[in-house]
């Protein structure tokens, strides 16, 4: 099948299947969810088999992927994600009369999506790009990732069934299977509306320069990369050194480094650098060599490194072990907070379980390394409440870099829920706006509309008079859920 073939499928599907209400999206949505349980330990398999994760894991991430479809399915049957907002007609206004203006958020279009490769589940086929843009109302033309291409095929089928079971027109999902230049193609195509993507900065800056190159530009909401950056005060770290270093190295190790929060940089006082270092020395020889997800993953962290060994601003703590095909082990440099803030290349991610330790000389230094700092996903502060209160300037900075701002714990984990911020400032995405994971997600594949003087009786369900979906609105500027 041809992308013109796909594409009008997909256009035709969507001229009804935005229509659809928002109950009969949350059926949907919940026959997925229901169809992926139903073939769980197949799925299981299939994903361990392919991205050499345990079962374990695999198991919480389906648990994730079914637990974020029915967030989705539950926002779109509640409907206060519309946005609805009503501005009644005065048609004894003086001196003219006013309209009766109506507005809400309305699905984009058929959208593209890319899976990820180090989300086989939570990420992919039908993870949260997918299943926000088919809640908003947009069919998805979603792209298999080649690292788990049985798995994508297989959930593709499931979502599939689900779309028949439902009643919808086929061309509510397709998968389609290819390289680089598919993808190139699919973005190109001009029934495509919006892009959905997980993966690295070349590959996703890329995506984003051919949609803003196209006749119509379209939006891409690509997640490139972060280094997730923590903070830390020397207060803090005097009372809690040991189990703060066991925290890093947890969160550095987590998942081999393959998550998008694994933190990549740390800034440690210089008084406490030689103490913290030890710690974090004692905590990596605990951590075993882990797998990568294939083998090309690996061995571009091993040419990371292999490059960053070239520089002589930094001091090797831990090196890997001999290197192989799949499993690796945990990486630590040391660099001086000047030499870190001279070169960006020192804020470049390297895939997998590395982190540079930068050491500071005062908090005045740190502000040039918070004026210095790309955008990222989240950024960590690990201070007690007098620190914090002292360095509010520098909290005011990083508020401009980030997505997210933990001050405590560590910044893997990314909670599925209403008020969930996964996406920062550029280059960690394309849309400082945006969020992947969480209920905000949907607002990417939707865009407002507003209706003048439209007959009762044409108004969307959202938007009528007597509010038949009980949501909550803005009518003349105050929320509210009574009718007009």
């Amino acid at each position: 099948m041809n992308l013109d073939t796909i594409f009008s499928a997909a256009q035709e599907a969507f001229l009804s299947y935005k229509n659809l209400s928002g109950s009969k999206k949350a059926d949907f949505l919940e026959k997925i969810a229901e169809t992926l349980e139903e073939n769980r330990k197949a799925i299981v398999l299939m994903a361990c088999r392919e991205s050499n994760l345990p079962e374990g894991r695999i198991n919480g991430e389906l648990g994730r992927t079914t637990g974020q479809i029915k967030l989705f399915a539950n926002q779109v049957r509640e409907g206060s994600w519309l946005e609805a907002t009503i501005d009644p007609a005065d048609p004894h206004r003086s001196p003219l009369p006013k309209s009766d203006i109506r507005r809400m958020l309305t699905p984009l279009g058929p959208v593209v999506v890319f899976g990820a490769s180090n989300f086989p589940l939570a990420f992919s086929t039908a993870g949260g790009d997918t299943i926000s843009a088919l809640a908003a109302g947009c069919p998805v033309v979603y792209k298999g990732h080649p690292a788990h291409p049985d798995t994508s095929k297989f959930i593709g089928e499931c979502i599939s069934q689900a779309v028949e079971k439902s009643g919808l027109p086929a061309g509510v999902f397709t998968h389609v299977v290819g390289g680089v230049k598919m993808g190139q193609d699919l973005v190109k195509h001009p029934a495509a509306k919006a892009v959905g993507f997980t993966g690295s900065y070349g590959a996703g800056k890329s995506l984003f320069n051919i949609a803003s190159d196209r006749d119509e530009p379209i939006p891409v909401y690509a997640e490139m990369g972060s280094v997730n950056p923590i903070f830390t005060f020397q207060e803090r770290m005097t009372n809690e050194l040991v189990p703060l270093a066991e925290s890093f190295v947890g969160s550095l190790t987590l998942g081999s480094g393959q998550f998008c929060t694994n933190p990549g940089l740390i800034f440690v006082p210089r008084a406490l650098a030689e103490n913290f270092e030890n710690a974090v020395s004692e905590a990596i020889k605990k951590a075993p060599d882990s797998p990568m997800l294939h083998e090309g993953i690996a061995e571009s962290y091993y040419t990371a490194l292999d490059n960053l060994k070239t520089r002589s601003e930094l001091n090797w703590v831990k090196v890997p072990n001999a290197k192989h095909l799949i499993n690796v082990s945990p990486a630590l440099a040391e660099i001086k907070a000047s030499d870190w803030i001279a070169d960006d290349l020192f804020q470049q991610e390297v895939f997998g379980s590395f982190a540079l330790m930068v050491v500071y000389e005062n908090e005045a230094e740190l502000l040039e390394v918070a004026k210095k700092l790309h955008g990222q996903l989240t950024i960590t502060l690990w201070a007690d409440k007098s620190e914090l209160k002292s360095n509010e300037e520098l909290i005011n900075i990083l508020e401009e870099k980030c997505g997210r701002l933990l001050f405590s714990g560590v910044p893997t984990g990314v909670e599925v829920g209403y008020a969930m911020q996964h996406g920062g400032p550029f280059p960690s995405t394309t849309d400082v706006r945006s969020t992947s994971v969480g209920a905000h997600a949907i607002k990417r594949f939707a865009r407002p509309i507003a209706f003048q003087d439209m007959p009762e009786e044409l108004l969307p369900e959202a938007l009528k008079n007597g509010n038949p979906l009980g949501i909550m609105r803005q009518v003349n500027g105050k929320f509210t859920s009574e009718k007009i």
